[in-house]
């Protein structure tokens, strides 16, 4: 993976940490438009780190393909999983 490690381990963290107070926010019978509101926030953490990676993988992955046939393969590859996120 060419991203940036840290700053995507630092997102990911930042995420668990997230999940684990909505845990509690849960146990805890927390107002749902809060936990919802949280869950947002979270899922906005994910989609950036989702972002970044897909970034990475343009930048290095594809640029860096020595065929045009692979180059090809690894934008099928993008595309298929957009595919299965825009469902």
């Amino acid at each position: 993976m060419q991203a940036d490690k840290q700053k995507i381990t630092r997102l990911l963290k930042t995420a668990r940490g997230q999940m684990d107070g909505i845990l509690r926010m849960v146990e805890d019978d927390r107002y749902c438009i809060e936990i919802s509101q949280q869950l947002m926030a979270t899922e906005a953490i994910l989609n950036k780190v989702n972002k970044e990676i897909l970034a990475a993988h343009l930048k290095c992955c594809v640029s860096r393909a020595e065929t045009q046939e692979e180059k090809e393969e690894k934008i099928d590859e993008l595309v298929s999983m957009l595919g299965k996120i825009l469902k």
